[in-house]
Parts: C-alpha cells; structure tokens; sequence
C-alpha cells in the first residue's frame, strides 16, 4: 500500500471510529467559550481521545442566526479533505451524551511544542526576517510595539487558502497544532461559512501574492465538486444554508479568477483579538 492510500485508510479508520464508537465524556476544557468535553471514543476494540462539543453547549451568536456551529466544524472538514490537504482533523456529526455535535479526534502535540510555536513570533524592528512573513503591529506593553510575524511555511500557506474558501471568522494561534509527524492541524471552525466577508485571521503574509499552482489545482478541483449533484454540495448543503453554500462557490470563483491570496477588507477586522 502507498504512502496516500495508507494516509486515507487512516482517515477512514479515524471517521468509523469517531461516528460507531461509544463516547465516554473525561473531562471540560474550561476556558472554551462553548462547551468543549474531552472523550475517549472506543470501536471494534479501538479507542482514542476526542473532543465532543454538543450543540446545546453553544452560545448563540448575532451574526451566525442560522444553523449551528457544530455543523459549520464539519462543514470545514470536508472541504479540508475536498482539497486533498488534510488540514482539519477527523471530525463527524453525530449524537452523544448531550445530544447532537461535532466530534473530533484530538491531536496529540510533542510535550515541548506549545500551540503555534515555531510558527508565530514576536520581533523587534519593522521589516521580518528571512523565512518569516509580516502580519502587523502589536502592543507588548509599556508603550512599546512589536512586529508579529508567521514562518513563510508552505504549510501555513494552504491554511491560509482554506480559511478564504471557509470565510474563517476567527483564525488565531491557538488554533494551529502541529504533531510529532510534523503535520499541522488547523481547529476551532465554528465560526465559518457566513454568506458575508468575514475573515479574520493571522495569516496574511501572503495577501496579495499570486496561488501556488498546488493551491490552483486544488481550487479547481474543489469547484468540480462544488457542482449541483456532486457528492460534496450534497453534504454541504446538509450542514450550511443555501446562501451559505453558493457564497463557498462564489469565494472559490473568485480566487480562481483572481489567481491571488485574499487581501484584507475594510468592513471586518481583519485580524482577531486576542491574537493567540
């Protein structure tokens, strides 16, 4: 078996385990501002860690009236997998013990390696270093600023084309995992897939500058599957609205037509707060 075919073997595995197995809540991440249970999920003599938000855990939000966020999580991952990334980890709507969520494998991150580091800094000065990409200015207090940059890594520059597609209201540092194979993870969806501009991330560096032909590939595959009847707009029409749905169309159009990253607009902020 190739390396892709035991790479997707592996995420089937992942989804039949996280939608048949049996959840076992552990434990609360307190500082979540929805509810974030921490599970065990066993299957066929399987088991593994998740996490499980439930529906009924959410806080309602004015600007995202329709649907809810658990769905938009799912929503994200399959248009992750679409674009043949990889960049979302396993993740399913199904019920559990609080009724119907998102449930998501839980990426295990080395002990050294904080959320984001090696990715994100901090630098004195106006201009980046080699290998780095300018984001903006921040306060680190004392009245003093400090640029905030993240590394020039093709990783992070096929996240920051999925966050365009998904419209990622809030993409922060915090969000990104890296595991001990090196393959980074981007979580925390729920805020995505409005029909309006919403994006709001730390990934700018590259605003402006032309797509990879990686990027372009993948975008056009993923228009195909956007089509009416294809198995992907079936799905996504299950998890989004209608004018959500056309509005992933028309993002996706748009870069395509475009042939560049997404560039900041005036009517949103366009980095979110905290930062991390």
């Amino acid at each position: 078996m190739s390396a892709p075919e035991r790479i997707q073997a592996r995420r089937v595995s992942d989804r039949d385990l996280l939608t048949f197995g049996e959840l076992n809540v552990e434990g609360q991440i307190r500082e979540a501002s929805n509810a974030v249970l921490v599970c065990t999920v066993t299957h066929e003599g399987r088991e593994a860690t998740c996490v499980y938000k439930p529906v009924r855990g959410e806080r309602p939000l004015w600007d995202f009236p329709d649907g809810n966020l658990a769905r938009r999580e799912v929503a994200a991952y399959e248009v992750s997998e679409a674009l043949g990334w990889g960049l979302v980890p396993p993740t399913v709507l199904r019920e559990g013990p609080y009724g119907e969520g998102m449930v998501q494998l839980w990426i295990d991150t080395p002990e050294e390696v904080e959320e984001g580091d090696g990715l994100l800094a901090l630098v004195d000065g106006e201009e980046p270093g080699e290998g780095w990409k300018a984001i903006g200015f921040a306060e680190v207090g004392e009245g003093r600023t400090a640029l905030l940059v993240h590394a020039d890594d093709a990783r992070l520059r096929r996240l920051s084309v999925l966050d365009a597609v998904i419209n990622n209201g809030d993409r922060k540092g915090g969000h990104l995992l890296v595991d001990a194979e090196g393959h980074l993870f981007g979580i925390d969806h729920g805020v995505t897939f409005n029909a309006e501009d919403k994006l709001r991330t730390l990934l700018w560096g590259w605003a402006g500058e032309p797509l990879t032909e990686e990027a372009t590939g993948a975008l056009e595959a993923l228009r195909a599957s956007l089509g009416a009847g294809e198995r992907l707009a079936a799905r996504l029409g299950e998890l989004i609205t209608p004018a959500e749905l056309e509005a992933v169309r028309e993002r996706v159009a748009d870069l395509l037509k475009t042939g560049r990253h997404r560039e900041p607009g005036g009517d949103w902020p366009a980095i979110p707060w905290p930062p991390v």
